[in-house]
């Protein structure tokens, strides 16, 4: 009786977390599941006729290249932030307490300002009359501006910048409570910094990596609003495609399909990352 009595309160607790999930959460991704099975119907809108055609539609080389662009682009945008956040966030973590604050507010300042504004401010530095070919054009005589905007190139700055903040914090939370005296241990019995980084900060600081890198990998694989702005239309990735298909095609079904093959796609992500994440704690231990 006991028993039953605290599980009704537990659920009473529970009831506004299980509502919102359930409204917010789960429905509409049963309609979207749902919506992917259906066809298009002739001016939008849809026909409740089953159909797997629109899961046939995203083994199209069109979209498997598009897909791959997308995941690629990814990668090198988490590999990128890794490399420039890892070191930076060992500094912060070893910097003397008094500024350690400080630098840890200019990592979340850019949080305060909205992101598509911070991404539209991407188009005055990288522009051809923009901040960077200016600033050449005084260094160099003769210089001819770079044609940056629009282009791959500009749309991984874009991404880099607007997630290196995602790759640092889960970084300095790990390598913050590091404990200090297992490297100095290592350096008495003979390591070099090198042999002490590789066997001791750098597997103890795995979950922050393996965390900074889903938090980056995750929203890059299916970021539309960069590669719109940054891309000026020419670079298409699988975000985009799936928000055409919603505004402008009016393909529901379709859209649906994408947008399930990108969920199963960030899943796998995931479920990798926690079977990793108990490789390294298992490790540790």
């Amino acid at each position: 009786m006991r028993r039953n009595y605290r599980l009704l309160i537990l659920l009473s607790l529970l009831s506004p977390v299980i509502l919102w999930l359930v409204c917010f959460f789960f429905l509409p991704l049963i309609s979207v599941l749902i919506y992917s099975f259906v066809e298009r119907g002739t001016y939008g809108g849809v026909e409740w006729n089953f159909t797997l055609e629109n899961y046939q539609r995203l083994f199209d080389g069109l979209y498997l290249g598009i897909l791959w662009r997308s995941i690629s682009t990814a990668l090198v945008c988490t590999a990128i932030c890794l490399l420039v956040g890892y070191p930076f966030a060992y500094y912060l973590a070893c910097y003397k307490p008094k500024w350690r604050n400080v630098l840890l507010l200019l990592v979340v300042v850019p949080f305060w300002i909205n992101f598509l504004i911070r991404t539209y401010a991407w188009i005055l530095i990288l522009r051809t009359e923009g901040l960077l070919n200016s600033f050449l054009a005084l260094l160099i005589p003769g210089f001819q501006p770079l044609e940056l905007l629009n282009t791959p190139f500009a749309v991984q700055i874009g991404l880099v910048y607007g997630y290196l903040p995602f790759m640092i914090l889960p970084l300095y939370a790990a390598l913050e409570q590091l404990d200090l005296s297992l490297i100095d241990a290592a350096k008495d019995l003979g390591a070099s910094p090198r042999h002490a980084f590789w066997h001791i900060t750098l597997p103890l600081s795995l979950p922050g990596i393996l965390a900074g890198s889903m938090l980056v990998f995750i929203p890059t694989v299916g970021a539309f609003l960069t590669p719109d702005i940054l891309g000026g239309g020419k670079v298409s990735f699988i975000g985009n495609v799936i928000e055409r298909q919603f505004k402008t095609a009016r393909d529901y079904p379709f859209g649906s399909a994408l947008s399930f093959m990108l969920m199963a796609i960030v899943l796998a992500g995931t479920i990798l990352y926690f079977r990793a994440l108990q490789g390294s704690e298992s490790a540790e231990t």
